[in-house]
């Protein structure tokens, strides 16, 4: 069968390898049908992922149906559609003990520390299998495991009805932050030097777009606020001064969320944290998102199809992620049919 896979850095193939078989009683089969491109996929190609080992089949934005399960297994069953869980954890550490297995200590990603979803058949066990509407198409259903970053820094952040909002960087992963922290009743403001990606947070909800290239990003965001500050930030980009950006545009007792990362330093005074009594915390993979995130796609009333720009067969990999690389102005999430 055909997998993708980053072979060493810089090198990406299709490259065929064996169907895995039922490792247990719980494990389920899966045919896999869509996977989306990520930023970790594109670090992993690039030899800047620290946690990746090589060769690694890539893919945790998946989406797949159910060819076959386990004995033990009744959560989902034969024909099923379902998304990908793609995270494992010990359950003894301590943040394990502490409802927070997405900051174990031996906490493994399927496409990073394991082989991923980007290929024709995996094999995983039921717990991470979640099934979903049959009206969802497969692309759709790949977003939801984006849609469950975005809702960990909603909840990081502790996004309350009526919070005023401030999300730094409208790339997939901001907009998914965005289309959440609507739906949990927030007024919510994002900022992108794009101006095609700002015309798309307008399109999705968002009540106010800045534009870092025109002028004071903080005297926007107060502006917008009356002068208060935004209640909750979320940096969805990570550089040194856009953490500073996002402490700076606070509101008094306000949440700074940090998705981003990046491992140069900023420059930051206490004193803003120390006067408005800031809360400012990580956000890391999500903790028990997937099944609120599945049951608000199988609504089907949470439209975000259209946040995918982009579709390439299996066969096509090499060039969707040319696209990538450097890629235009019109480029949202790129999927690879499976």
């Amino acid at each position: 069968m055909k997998a993708i896979q980053v072979s060493e850095p810089g090198n990406i193939s299709v490259v065929e390898v064996e169907e895995p078989e039922l490792a247990g009683s719980n494990e389920v089969k899966i045919r896999m049908r869509a996977m989306g491109i990520c930023g970790s996929d594109m670090h992993i190609l690039h030899g800047e992922n620290p946690f990746a080992s090589y060769p690694r089949i890539i893919g945790h934005e998946v989406a797949g149906e159910v060819m076959e399960v386990g004995d033990s297994v009744s959560r989902v069953g034969v024909g099923d559609k379902v998304v990908v869980e793609p995270m494992t954890s010990c359950g003894t550490c301590y943040a394990c003990r502490q409802g927070r297995p997405n900051v174990c200590v031996n906490v493994e990603v399927y496409g990073v520390h394991r082989e991923g979803g980007g290929r024709e058949i995996m094999s995983i066990p039921d717990h991470l299998v979640h099934k979903v509407d049959d009206r969802l198409d497969w692309s759709e259903i790949a977003l939801i495991e984006p849609f469950t970053i975005g809702a960990q820094s909603v909840y990081r952040g502790d996004v309350k009805e009526d919070d005023m909002v401030f999300i730094i960087g409208a790339g997939p992963i901001g907009l998914c932050c965005l289309k959440v922290a609507k739906e949990a009743g927030a007024k919510v403001a994002i900022s992108d030097f794009n101006e095609e990606r700002l015309a798309f947070a307008e399109k999705w909800g968002a009540d106010f777009t800045v534009n870092p290239g025109e002028g004071s990003v903080v005297n926007q965001v107060l502006d917008w606020t009356e002068g208060m500050g935004a209640n909750v930030v979320i940096d969805a980009v990570g550089l040194p001064q856009t953490v500073e950006q996002a402490i700076e545009v606070t509101s008094v007792a306000a949440r700074v969320v940090l998705l981003g990362f990046h491992s140069s330093p900023s420059q930051i005074p206490q004193v803003d944290i120390t006067k408005k009594e800031l809360t400012i915390c990580g956000s890391r993979l999500q903790t028990d998102r997937f099944p609120k995130v599945v049951e608000l796609f199988n609504t089907l009333k949470f439209d975000v199809k259209d946040l995918v720009s982009h579709e390439f067969s299996i066969n096509d990999t090499e060039k969707a992620f040319k696209l990538m690389e450097s890629p235009p102005s019109s480029v949202r999430k790129v999927i690879i049919k499976l």
